[in-house]
């Protein structure tokens, strides 16, 4: 039998006291909603907040409420309107996107973590922009990091069997310049800043690969926008990678391209191929979402009753890791 996908990740008497008074509080104020499409109903995304803020229940519940308030108002839609409108695994023009700034999830390490591989050296904005406008990739890059808690970790969750809360980031610098640091300086920093504000503790570790020499100034810029939590996590190689990747992925998971021997061939490559386990039966999952979307926001038009409140997005395995579960 596996563990639980859902228990705390922590067996600390101090910190399982902590998120008891936690999820006390913000259900006395209303803030718990289950099925949200945070989570508020899951113990490990409230440790994710407790952690974030080394365990202090005023400044974590500061943190939840301005991420709610984020959720609610992003892009002017919130997230869950974004999430319906932008399709971070297929829309219209993503191949397009992905050969001029390749970000993607792709299989998961030895723990089970999903990888997010970023190729900054293949960065061209020019090209970008001749395909899609500033403000609509902006929105592309906020649905595809609320993809990773939305679905890629409950399917790694499920895949694993146990709570895989964090992903493997690699970013490889290879042919990556000043000059193209300067075109996308502020945006790196607003992702940094989304991550770490309204998607704290997701990121289990980064490996910067390739790094130039002029890294040494890009990370004097970089560095002061990350938490020292988030510092401490980074691994910064150069060229001589290769190793210390296999150490941590297996070969088949890692794209050939990294020193792996995975090349997602039937699936036009390992950049657009999406290969993971939140691919499985993942466009039979939104279509029944989107429908009970629709039909739900039929319903409450049909009441004529505007300020209910609208419906949310279940994880999309979260339910089947509860079957699976309840079978074993």
């Amino acid at each position: 039998m596996s563990s639980d996908p859902e228990s705390p990740q922590t067996s600390n008497l101090k910190e399982l006291e902590a998120l008891k008074a936690f999820r006390e509080e913000l259900t006395k104020e209303g803030l718990i909603q289950e099925g949200d499409t945070l989570g508020t109903d899951k113990d490990h995304v409230l440790l994710r907040f407790l952690r974030a803020r080394k365990f202090n229940l005023k400044n974590a519940k500061t943190m939840l409420v301005n991420c709610i308030a984020w959720r609610k108002s992003v892009c002017d839609v919130g997230i869950d309107e974004l999430y319906r409108k932008i399709d971070p695994y297929g829309y219209p023009e993503r191949n397009a996107v992905f050969e001029h700034w390749p970000i993607w999830y792709h299989k998961t390490d030895k723990k089970g973590r999903p990888l997010n591989i970023e190729s900054f050296g293949s960065i061209d904005v020019n090209a970008l922009h001749e395909v899609i406008s500033p403000e609509r990739h902006w929105e592309t890059l906020v649905v595809t990091a609320e993809s990773l808690v939305r679905e890629v970790l409950p399917a790694s969750s499920y895949a694993a069997g146990r709570v895989v809360d964090d992903v493997f980031v690699i970013v490889d610098l290879k042919g990556f310049g000043l000059k193209q640091f300067w075109q996308i300086k502020y945006v790196v920093r607003d992702c940094f800043q989304i991550s770490q504000d309204y998607f704290p503790e997701t990121m289990g570790k980064l490996a910067v690969i390739n790094a130039p020499s002029s890294f040494a100034v890009i990370w004097k810029f970089v560095r002061p926008w990350l938490a020292q939590e988030t510092q401490d996590k980074v691994e910064i190689l150069g060229s001589d990678y290769q190793d210390v990747l296999l150490s941590l992925v297996d070969a088949e998971n890692l794209p050939a391209s990294l020193g792996g021997k995975c090349t997602c061939e039937d699936k036009g490559g390992c950049v657009v191929s999406n290969a993971g386990p939140w691919m499985d039966n993942r466009k039979e999952r939104r279509e029944k979402w989107l429908k009970c979307e629709r039909n739900a926001i039929g319903l409450s038009l049909d009441r004529k009753t505007p300020d209910i409140q609208q419906p949310t997005t279940p994880a999309p395995l979260e339910h089947e890791t509860e079957e699976k579960h309840n079978e074993q």
